[in-house]
This record gives structure tokens, C-alpha cells and sequence, in this order.
């Protein structure tokens, strides 16, 4: 059995190598594509998720990996890699630099590995269960922030966030300063104490698979509006120490919109 270490080591090295891929084609012409899910997809997150792959499979050919673009390969169900070679397409798209590279393990059912890395910025976030959550090497950890007050909020689409609930005013009303530093950025954010509050109204897994051990690792909070640690969630959250019992306490009791 790999140690986390072993297993952590490979998650840096394949986000590493599938986001220096995708800096062939930012802020470059690349060709845009629609999903059958209305989003947009490129040959750099289709090449991307192909190098993350080989990768991995370098060091476990046995282990699942599930691929945003490339879906199930299906192995060793103990070890379950779950990718996503750029959140934040449409970001990418644009050439905005916020756009990440994910990569989570899930160990017999537990996530319990990640690693994020945003290429433009050769900034690399990884963590793994009781080893800690490493910034570019050094100790990462979330912010002492212990008021609304004084928090920043961010969101992905502040449009998709009202639509969904009354939350995010809510939210906003009590919060010192808000932000739409979205997709994975925001939560990167949070995990290195640059923020105290990141939220999604709607989730999908391979959106924040490395996002429960390095947010957990750094000292914080990841976890569904109704406070499930879970990265199968239908919605997301992340916050500081401090602050998570009086967000989802908000989040509790939203009004959602007819």
C-alpha cells in the first residue's frame, strides 16, 4: 500500500505537469467547444487531463481515475482519482490567470489527498491527511478572522448565488468585504488565510475533490450548505475556523427563491 506522502507526491507532480500544459494555450486563440451540459471545454483541458492521467498511471496503473472530460477508468476502488484539468474554463477562456488545476484521491471512500495548482501563478496548494497543507512548500492556514465583520465573502456568480436563496445577501449584509474571486481560486483563498468565506450554490465533484483535506489540513471548513464534509455534494462552502458554526447557521435558514 502507498503511503499519503507517496500518494500526495504523485497528486503535485501530475497537477503540475497537466498545468504547465495548459499555459501552451492561455491567453492564446484556442478553440472553444460546448458540452452536452452547455459548458465549454478546449484541447487544453482535453490534453491536460490526458498528461494527468498518464501520470498517474505511471506510478498506480491499477488505481480509478474519474476525469471531468475523459469520465471512469475503472480499477482498484480503494484508490479513486478524481480530476478536473482546468476549473475555471471560462475563466481560462478569457485569459484570466484564476483558473486551477484539481486533483483529489479518494482513500477507501475518504478524501484524504489534493492538490491544486494555478498555473499562471505557479502557485501549488496540496495537502494530505495528517500531513498538513503546504503553499509552494510552506505551511499553509487559514485566517484568524473571528467576525462577519471583518470577513471577506466570495463567490463564483454572484448572479447564480441570489438566484438560488436570500443566503448570499444575507451574507453580504453582515461581511466587511465581497469578492467574485471564483472557481477554485476562492477557495485556495480561503485555505491560505487570504479570505474567510468561499461559496458555491451548486457543485459538482471533480470541482472540489482536493478542496475537503487541504481545507481541513490548513485548519478550516469544507463542506455542503447543510455542514456535510462531503465533496458529492450537491452545493459547497469553505470557511475559516472561527467563522464556520455562524455561516452555516445562515446558510440554514435561507429562503429560497420561487
Amino acid at each position: 500500500m502507498p503511503s499519503l506522502r507517496e500518494l500526495l507526491d504523485v497528486a503535485t507532480e501530475a497537477a503540475y505537469l497537466g498545468g504547465r500544459r495548459t499555459l501552451a494555450y492561455f491567453g492564446a486563440d484556442v478553440q472553444v467547444e460546448t458540452k452536452g451540459d452547455s459548458t465549454p471545454v478546449t484541447r487544453a483541458d482535453r490534453e491536460a487531463e490526458t498528461i494527468i492521467r498518464e501520470c498517474i498511471g505511471r506510478y498506480f496503473p491499477t488505481h480509478t481515475i474519474i476525469g471531468e472530460e475523459h469520465g471512469e477508468q475503472q480499477g482498484d476502488a480503494d484508490y479513486r482519482w478524481i480530476i478536473d484539468p482546468i476549473d475555471g474554463t471560462k475563466t481560462f477562456i478569457h485569459g484570466v490567470p484564476f483558473y486551477g488545476v484539481l486533483i483529489g484521491l479518494e482513500v477507501k471512500g475518504q478524501a484524504s489527498v489534493g492538490a491544486v495548482y494555478l498555473p499562471a501563478f505557479d502557485e501549488m496548494l496540496a495537502a494530505a491527511d495528517g500531513l498538513g497543507c503546504s503553499w509552494n512548500g510552506r505551511p499553509a492556514h487559514v485566517s484568524n478572522v473571528a467576525t462577519l465583520a471583518e470577513a471577506t465573502l466570495l463567490t463564483t456568480s454572484v448572479t447564480s448565488a441570489m438566484k438560488r436563496s436570500d443566503a448570499y445577501a444575507q451574507l453580504v449584509s453582515k461581511t466587511k468585504l465581497q469578492r467574485t474571486w471564483g472557481d477554485c481560486y476562492g477557495y485556495v483563498l480561503v485555505a491560505t488565510g487570504r479570505a474567510e468565506i468561499m461559496l458555491d450554490p451548486a457543485m459538482n465533484p471533480w470541482d472540489c475533490a482536493p478542496l475537503l483535506p487541504i481545507l481541513r489540513e490548513a485548519g478550516g471548513h469544507f463542506s455542503t450548505w447543510a455542514g456535510e464534509a462531503t465533496i458529492w455534494g450537491p452545493d459547497a462552502v469553505a470557511t475559516n475556523a472561527a467563522l464556520q458554526q455562524e455561516v452555516l447557521a445562515i446558510l440554514a435558514n435561507e429562503r429560497r427563491q420561487q
